[in-house]
């Protein structure tokens, strides 16, 4: 992968110079895995960052025979951040939703590079300050309405991983469970909702090619309270 394209591809980098972008990618490690393959364990967390270069990951935490889904990441994203910061043990793992390709970097290498440069820090750190506050978010949403949370989730997920296509923004037909889990609604809520949506025809399903189309993106932000 070229420097030009890491930086364009991953905001965290956008702000590396061409240096750490090539130091980087030289001591990057690539893996590939199949849809529903465990990408990171939870004894795994605190060894390295992950970026993810194309495909969708879910983070799940397990208890017991129990498992529920908190996050999904997609292309352009990274995490294992916070567990080489602070290397206390996680009960969460990350399973692939979609065939996926990663790179990760080593703990020990990517907190050097942090020292090196400065502008990288300071970008890292910014990101991981906008996570916290759509967590905070997150929380702050929980009186709402289902049909508004699980608008919001969509909404965050187009924003964040979205492909422009004639149809609309285009994300990953993340299953119902999951959707429903980092919503923090029921399933038969979840289901409800997006046929609800598709019959507006503000969504897309294609279940052939495990696409989701975010047809009017307008309105789901309106519905979401992000206008």
């Amino acid at each position: 992968m070229l420097t030009e394209v890491f930086s364009e591809l991953f905001p965290l980098m956008s702000t590396a110079n061409p240096q750490t972008l090539e130091w980087l990618l030289n001591v990057a490690i690539e893996h590939e895995y199949p849809s529903g393959r465990a990408v990171v364990m939870e004894d795994a967390w605190g060894n390295a960052v992950y970026f993810v270069v194309s495909g969708w990951v879910k983070v799940r935490r397990t208890v017991g025979e129990d498992s529920v889904a908190l996050a999904i990441f997609g292309r352009g994203d990274f995490f294992g951040e916070m567990a080489i910061l602070d290397e206390s043990p996680r009960s969460t793992d990350v399973i692939a939703l979609s065939p996926v390709k990663l790179l990760s970097i080593s703990r020990e290498r990517f907190i050097q590079i942090l020292f090196k440069d400065p502008q990288l820090h300071h970008r890292m750190l910014q990101l991981m300050v906008r996570r916290l506050r759509q967590i905070n978010l997150r929380l702050q949403m929980r009186s709402s309405p289902p049909a508004v949370k699980l608008a919001h989730t969509l909404v965050t997920l187009g924003e964040s991983y979205g492909q422009e296509s004639d149809l609309g923004k285009e994300i990953f037909n993340v299953p119902f469970k999951d959707l429903a889990e980092v919503t923090e609604i029921g399933v038969e809520e979840t289901t409800k909702i997006m046929q609800k949506l598709h019959e507006k025809g503000w969504i897309n399903i294609d279940s052939a090619n495990n696409t989701t189309y975010l047809v009017n993106f307008k309105q789901l932000m309106n519905l979401a309270g992000k206008v």
